[in-house]
């Protein structure tokens, strides 16, 4: 148990698994509500204005993404006044949980999401496919999934085997396929790596007219982390409620990316196995001029001492042949 008040502005990040479950309910039960769904899940809400965002997030992740120790959601509290409907998972359930369900058809039952002007569904990887999902209880809201799973249903999705533990897991009933979930909605948007292959497939399975796909090519396997990083995850939230989030808005969010020095030494390493010589010198001459990065510097008279020598070879290979042959009548005595 924790003795003081908490709020909004408190640091929960030395904050005992136990501590921390008190501090986010004080904070839900006085601007909202908080009730345990089951033993894996959790609601908390906060009331604000009318725009609500609905984020589904794992315990760990908050904990270990968010630099007070708090649900995602609540930077949009803080920085937007946004109400915030946060579903908290123990661990990675993909939310398939009947008291999940359960909560839900009660807040259709309610009218819960008719208090709203703007509704916004988010989530990354399983939190992806729940807000997905989960979307069809409001619709007419907007959905932003990062790296979603459109099921893991092995009938379906027999090639994905990141996930073998959820194989018997029901994605059949309620809920169930994500891709479909999303028939309500006004518009989707599903972020990914195209050069991660089962992330894409899975994309493929979300093609619907109002679904826009949002590649970041060549930045992996946790994108959330990385827009974290990049300080574009509330700028993400805030177009796709504005309803401005596109393709070009989004290509201006990921030029981010264009300072962000994992990014680059990413790029630099695939550049060199594909073994892309000109484009890792034009890669190694940018990163050069615009910040201090002693790997890049060394690649880059690397290639450049290897240039020069590939075009003194090729020079002298030429001389050589435009050099006439004596003709060997002359040269006899």
């Amino acid at each position: 148990m924790i003795d003081t008040a908490v709020t909004l502005d408190t640091s929960f990040e030395d904050y005992s698994k136990s501590e921390w479950m008190d501090a986010v309910k004080q904070v839900a039960q006085n601007g909202g509500f908080y009730e345990a769904l089951g033993s894996r899940h959790h609601a908390m809400f906060l009331e604000k204005s009318s725009t609500l965002l609905v984020s589904f997030e794992t315990i760990n992740g908050m904990r270990a993404l968010s630099s007070m120790a708090h649900p995602l959601g609540w930077e949009m509290v803080r920085s937007e006044g946004w109400s915030h409907l946060c579903l908290a998972s123990e661990g990675d359930t993909w939310f398939r949980d009947a008291p999940v369900y359960a909560f839900f058809d009660r807040l259709i039952d309610d009218g819960f999401f008719d208090g709203f002007d703007r509704v916004v569904f988010y989530g990354a990887g399983p939190g992806g496919y729940a807000a997905a999902a989960f979307s069809v209880a409001a619709p007419g809201a907007k959905v932003v999934a990062i790296q979603p799973q459109a099921t893991l249903d092995p009938s379906v999705t027999e090639w994905d085997d990141r996930f073998v533990e959820m194989r018997r897991t029901d994605f059949t009933s309620r809920f169930g396929y994500a891709p479909d979930m999303l028939d309500a909605a006004e518009a989707a948007f599903v972020i990914y790596d195209p050069t991660v292959p089962l992330d894409a497939m899975h994309a493929s399975l979300f093609t619907r007219p109002n679904v826009t796909k949002l590649r970041m090519r060549r930045m992996g396997t946790a994108l959330q982390s990385k827009l974290l990083e990049l300080d574009q995850f509330e700028n993400l939230l805030t177009l796709a409620a504005d309803g401005e989030l596109t393709i070009a808005s989004f290509a201006r969010i990921a030029r981010a990316r264009r300072d962000h020095r994992p990014y680059l030494k990413g790029l630099l390493a695939a550049l060199e196995r594909e073994q892309r010589d000109p484009l890792t010198l034009t890669l190694c001459n940018f990163v050069t001029g615009h910040m201090s990065a002693p790997r890049f510097v060394r690649r880059k008279k690397q290639l450049e001492a290897e240039l020069a020598l590939r075009v003194a070879q090729e020079n002298g290979t030429a001389e050589e042949q435009d050099t006439p042959s004596q003709d060997p009548a002359k040269t006899t005595g």
